[in-house]
């Protein structure tokens, strides 16, 4: 979802060009929507590379259908920046004037899925990979006989089917969307709703999305619990949670990032729809709209940085930037390196981590470097 339009603070297309002011925010405009969606692309792109060339190596099934998610996420925000972003800079090259670009509405309406789409998918992805790994996790045995790697890609397709039937609704309702005031890009009928529907299908929206990042919440912090009970109840012989660890922890700053990022757009929208018609908005809506745009651009960079070949080197140059200082934490690099190299050269041992009675199997993925 990448929509940076101008801001909405009454500058109106019919101003005449000499008007300094409105020039100006409109170069601004068209140089943020720019470094956003160049940035975008970049980011998504370096880690679509590190992801893809990590699933090549993949031999544990759990990890294959990790990378598989992570990647599909990835490829959906790079998407997202390209195709968004190009129909905003369209936007811009023809001043804006809808009524002459697109005097059939098409335009508009593919914007408007396009934003809908782009949106929920990377949230509905971060969901289904959450519950992946709370049952990869949970309920290992369970992941590594009956889970398949076709049923993850059913699952991932499921996920992209549900998030384009709720892009498309308003068309076949026959609700189409609407070009917002900055004229800049199209959403929802948030304004002066005729009837229930212009107030349902954005609500729909705003719903399954904090439902997504509600279901994220819940099976992270789950899995996290039990990763953290099995730790604890074998501390010199768990060869298998800091690939779990790992794992756990990209998830769980995605999930910072998602809640975020879109928790003020979604609560804004459910306000929006739920307030008195003579009512009016006191949040800029393009605002929030921009705010859920940086979860495209950070989310490339959770599996960038967040490696453990990374994590190593930063570990590396803080012992010796900081020497004796640092003494505690590079104890902590050491046991956590020696777990590594131990679940590497292990690669058909016994399970050593027990949760809830269950072997916790190495259903984690391996460093992604």
């Amino acid at each position: 979802m990448s929509a940076n339009g101008s801001s909405e603070s009454g500058c109106k297309l019919e101003v005449r060009p000499s008007n300094n002011t409105c020039n100006l925010q409109q170069e601004l405009s068209v140089t943020s929507s720019v470094i956003s969606m160049t940035v975008g692309i970049f980011s998504n792109s370096l880690a679509l590379f590190i992801l893809v060339k990590s699933y090549t190596r993949a031999r544990v099934k759990s990890k294959a259908s990790f990378l598989l998610f992570a990647s599909s996420l990835v490829v959906t925000d790079l998407l997202g920046h390209i195709i968004n972003g190009s129909l905003v800079l369209f936007v811009y090259s023809s001043h804006r004037k809808w009524e002459k670009f697109d005097p059939h509405h098409i335009v508009c309406i593919i914007f408007g899925v396009c934003m809908v789409f782009f949106g929920l998918s990377p949230l509905f992805l971060g969901g289904a990979m959450a519950v992946e790994r709370c049952i990869g996790v949970t309920r290992p045995i369970f992941h590594s006989t009956t889970l398949a790697s076709h049923h993850m890609k059913r699952l991932l397709g499921l996920t992209w089917l549900l998030a384009a039937l709720v892009a498309v609704l308003p068309v076949l309702l026959q609700r189409p969307y609407r070009v917002q005031s900055s004229r800049s890009w199209c959403f929802f009928q948030m304004e002066e709703p005729k009837d229930w529907l212009d107030v349902l299908l954005p609500l729909l929206f705003s719903l399954l999305g904090l439902l997504a990042l509600l279901l994220s919440i819940v099976c992270n912090t789950l899995t996290s619990c039990t990763l953290l009970q099995a730790r604890q109840s074998h501390k010199h012989h768990c060869r298998s949670t800091s690939h779990h660890i790992e794992m756990i922890g990209q998830l769980l700053v995605i999930m910072v990032v998602s809640c975020v990022c879109w928790g003020p757009l979604l609560f804004h929208i459910i306000m929006l729809s739920t307030r008195a018609k003579d009512k009016p908005a006191s949040v800029n809506l393009l605002m929030v709209v921009r705010m859920a745009t940086w979860n495209q651009i950070l989310d490339p960079w959770v599996y960038i940085l967040l490696r453990k070949a990374v994590l190593r080197k930063l570990f590396m140059l803080l012992n010796n930037c900081w020497g004796t200082n640092f003494h505690h934490l590079h104890r902590w690099q050491q046991s956590f390196l020696h777990s590594s190299m131990e679940t590497s050269t292990s690669a058909a041992g016994p399970p050593a981590c027990h949760c809830h009675g269950v072997p916790l199997r190495d259903t984690g993925i391996k460093a992604i470097s």
